[in-house]
């Protein structure tokens, strides 16, 4: 569906609504079918709770082992499923066919899955039952959506609120996903308004996506994983909400 309704966009950039088409795939991509993910897998982390906590106090499972059986399972799925995506949605968009760049959009998409799921989990170890696990993200997720770039560009943000811009994984997501994909292009484009720019300048001026921060937006994206894992763990280790 994706691959249909913005068919070829990224092959030819000549105005300012083909990077805002670009900017809503990615956005779209990223952040929904993540989402998705991670609602589809709550219910299963829960039952799956309930199980560990009757076998941890029979001393039947560690909830180390648990926890890393969790993570692992999850990670074949995933990676099929962004292979599968991002192979037929790239090629369909028209972005531009080099390993480089390839490598980057699927590795943003792998690790967007991967904070989502983990996320996910992490709500449902956290809260003591599926309704407030799913009510907490639906939250969270709220206030990714809004400063996740797309709706508000960073720099038409309000500086006392641009925290939230760079506390927010999925505002990571969308900036290392743009920045790979139209980071080096410097054909002009029509700005109603405006002098002509590059799709560099736009980025950089409009949408605040500037090349010194993506490494460290790379960098970002394994550290909120690996946080997410970590609290899941701790959580399944020291919370219990059975109740006799």
């Amino acid at each position: 569906m994706f691959g249909i309704v913005f068919w070829q966009t990224g092959s030819t950039i000549k105005q300012q609504q083909d990077i805002f088409n670009i900017l809503g795939l990615i956005y779209g991509s990223a952040l929904f079918l993540g989402f998705n993910n991670c609602c589809i897998l709550q219910p299963v982390v829960a039952t799956k709770r309930i199980v560990l906590c009757r076998e941890k106090a029979a001393g039947t499972y560690s909830t180390l082992a648990y926890a890393i059986a969790q993570v692992a399972i999850e990670l074949p799925y995933m990676l099929v499923q962004v292979f599968i995506f991002a192979t037929i949605v790239y090629t369909m968009i028209g972005f531009q066919m080099t390993a480089n760049k390839f490598f980057w959009f699927l590795l943003y998409m792998v690790l967007s899955y991967m904070y989502y799921t983990l996320f996910g989990m992490m709500t449902v170890a956290l809260t003591p039952n599926i309704e407030i696990a799913s009510g907490l993200s639906f939250l969270i997720f709220i206030f990714w959506n809004i400063f996740s770039g797309f709706m508000i560009g960073r720099e038409m943000i309000p500086v006392w609120w641009r925290w939230v811009y760079w506390a927010n994984p999925a505002a990571w997501t969308v900036y290392g996903l743009m920045f790979s994909q139209l980071g080096d292009r410097t054909e002009p484009i029509l700005v109603p308004g405006q002098p002509n720019q590059t799709v560099r300048e736009f980025l950089e001026g409009y949408l605040g996506l500037e090349d010194h921060y993506f490494n460290l937006i790379t960098y970002l994206h394994v550290v909120v994983i690996a946080f997410f894992a970590f609290i899941f763990f701790i959580s399944l280790k020291y919370l219990n909400f059975q109740r006799r």
